[in-house]
């Protein structure tokens, strides 16, 4: 009998169907590309790290021994877990609009015997056979998505040199498990309304009248203030419809915010970016060539590279890496003022003396020479030149730093060791001292004290003051006015003289700028696309509401023709409650957002009117635009479906009484 009671019901209710299938085809689709995304930076990570230590594996989705999965696998899981009990609570409404629209059914049917447990099995096994088709074919588009995804973010990130590619990855098992995870949420979704409706006495299902009501009838005095007597209505049917919304309203509010604050965090790190990166090095480097395992004594290849014919000035050098015992007696007069190496570094004086960090940059002889020539030092390669400045961090930030003078100038011998603990260490001859750095692509510690090196003096002392990086870097700036054209056609010419003898890799400047805007659009999109999905959640559920829960409106504007409303003050009901619906989220969440901003402004130390001047209002506004016009096609449909019914007739429905 049960069979043949919900084959009749879902052949003739085919629009309650298309609700509980289209949650069970957003959920598994949600549920489906989470899982591929997961698994397939899962595998990436895994064939990088095998790549990395060359070991190329034929079947990477097979070495679960990496440390970092069990730690990964955990993330994951609770990740999952949240998405999963999300979506309950979100799709259970799908369910709830379908069964509460049969309470008076289900009155009858157990008034003639039907038992809770018959009532909730027939529920849900409806349940499971509207979403198996739905289920298999939103695991299918999660799979698609996924694969869309990872070929976006190649796309975006094809130009950052070095980068392993990713290729998308899918295995039989994950479907499987998708299906069944799927399942189980929807089910559960099912479950909850379908307990809550067998719970109900014959007499209260017969009697269930089927629409909104208030436990505690309240004035809306805004809406009043705003729209008068409709304004009231409003207020009062959305107050009604306050449980059957708040996933809506919590689904809209969150991908809102999430939208704003990821256009606040790219923004920002654009800024940041451009700024101390771009901007602060466009004037130094044009090439930057990293020769791999190759120390600068042993790269041969520098004068024929300076010869060519589009390079203007040429750096080779090598970074290495020492320490030093300082008294606190060298310290300058300015850092003394300041309370000394510990006050602005935070560590701690031993007996009157520090370890400084002493990193070396090693420099090709004719840059060293020219460097020394720059700072109108006496020129010579049988000494060191050191960066006399430190960070004073007491009165000024890392954004805009401001420098005093390390030690004092009138030493001229520098102690260096590979450790600071040794306090005489190998003796370093100190040609002078400067604040101005070479023309370097390099960020220096802040708490360190630098020497730059010239390659005949590192001969010498190599091995006893520090060790060097095994890498070997070649800094290349062009002629001026060359642009992305001409930087590619001097890339690819030094290419042909380097990568041959050496494993190198190399960067443009432009192409780098490049690449990293592609970056920050692809973060930008795909982010995006997260938060559209969450929107369309949101924007699903008020489909559901105003399409589902039409007969329960018809009862309620039935009403309101009876008192005298027009069909256009009932049309102007349905304007004001999509108003609310689609205002309220964005209301909650313009304030909310411009706070978040002004903190990470702050907290970056970046001055207020330089990101408000890039601040992405426009996109903000465009998400908006699109998600209340969603809105308010559902509100135009559901509205116009119930203006076309006959409101009359339904007032002689005995269910109103």
């Amino acid at each position: 009998m049960w069979k043949d009671y919900s084959r009749s019901y879902l052949k003739n209710n085919r629009a309650s169907g298309r609700s509980v299938m289209a949650a069970a085809l957003a959920a598994t689709m949600f549920l489906s590309l989470l899982c591929v995304i997961a698994y397939n930076l899962w595998v990436y990570e895994v064939e990088k790290v095998a790549l990395e230590e060359g070991e190329w594996r034929s079947s990477p989705a097979n070495d679960l021994q990496n440390g970092a999965m069990p730690m990964l696998l955990m993330m994951y899981l609770a990740v999952l877990a949240i998405v999963v009990l999300s979506l309950i609570f979100i799709i259970r409404n799908s369910f709830e609009v379908s069964m509460n629209a049969r309470i008076h059914q289900f009155g009858i049917l157990s008034s003639i015997g039907a038992t809770p447990r018959q009532i909730r099995v027939c529920l849900l096994q409806e349940a499971a056979v509207l979403s198996l088709l739905p289920m298999s074919l939103g695991a299918l588009i999660g799979i698609v998505i996924g694969w869309g995804a990872v070929g976006a973010v190649n796309l975006f990130a094809a130009d950052v040199a070095g980068r392993h590619q990713a290729v998308f990855r899918y295995h039989p098992l994950l479907f499987a498990f998708t299906i069944l995870l799927s399942g189980f949420t929807v089910l559960v979704s099912a479950w909850i309304p379908a307990r809550k409706l067998s719970k109900m006495t014959p007499l209260e299902a017969i009697r269930d009248a089927g629409g909104f009501q208030m436990k505690k009838r309240k004035h809306s005095r805004m809406l009043a203030g705003l729209f008068g007597m409709e304004g009231e209505l409003a207020g009062n049917a959305l107050k009604a419809q306050r449980k059957s919304l708040r996933i809506s309203t919590f689904s809209l509010l969150l991908s809102f915010l999430g939208f704003c604050i990821m256009l606040v965090l790219t923004t920002l790190g654009d800024i940041s970016t451009r700024y101390t990166y771009f901007e602060r090095y466009q004037d130094v480097w044009d090439i930057m060539v990293t020769v791999k395992n190759t120390e600068i004594a042993d790269f041969g290849l520098t004068e024929e590279l300076q010869a060519v014919s589009g390079v203007s000035d040429m750096t080779v050098y090598q970074k290495a890496q020492a320490a030093m015992v300082l008294p606190a007696e060298l310290q300058s007069g300015e850092l003394a003022a300041l309370g000394g190496f510990g006050a602005v570094s935070g560590q701690t004086e031993t007996e009157g003396k520090f370890r400084v960090d002493a990193p070396i940059v090693i420099l090709d002889d004719d840059s060293f020479l020219r460097f020394c020539s720059q700072i109108g030092a006496e020129p010579g390669l049988g000494g060191a030149v050191a960066l006399n400045q430190i960070w004073d961090s007491i009165h000024s930030n890392f954004r805009y730093p401001a420098y005093v003078p390390f030690v004092k100038e009138d030493s001229q011998t520098a102690f260096l060791c590979p450790d600071g603990e040794n306090e005489t260490g190998i003796e370093i001859p100190v040609l002078a001292y400067t604040q101005t750095v070479p023309a370097l692509r390099e960020e220096y510690q802040d708490y360190a004290l630098v020497f730059f090196m010239p390659l005949k003096l590192w001969k010498e002392k190599a091995g006893q003051i520090g060790e060097a990086e095994p890498d070997s870097y070649i800094r290349i700036l062009a002629k001026e006015g060359d642009g992305l054209l001409q930087l590619d056609s001097l890339e690819k010419e030094i290419g042909k003289i380097v990568f041959p003898q050496y494993e190198a890799v190399s960067e443009n400047r432009i192409q780098e700028r490049l690449a990293n805007d592609n970056l920050m659009l692809g973060m930008k999109v795909i982010s995006g696309a997260f938060c559209a999905l969450l929107a369309l959640i949101g924007i699903a559920n008020v489909f559901g509401n105003t399409l589902g829960f039409l007969h329960q409106r018809k009862r309620e504007f039935a009403r309101y023709l009876s008192i005298g409303l027009t069909p256009r003050e009932m049309r102007k009901l349905f304007c004001i409650e999509a108003f609310v619906t689609a205002g309220r989220p964005f209301l909650i969440t313009l304030p909310l957002t411009a706070l978040f901003a002004q903190f990470c402004v702050t907290a970056s130390y970046l001055e207020p009117a330089v990101f408000w001047r890039e601040a992405p209002i426009f996109p903000i506004l465009l998400f908006a635009a699109v998600t209340a016009g969603f809105v308010s096609l559902a509100y135009y449909m559901g509205g116009k479906r119930l203006l076309q019914c006959d409101l009359q007739e339904i007032l002689r429905d005995d269910t109103l009484l």
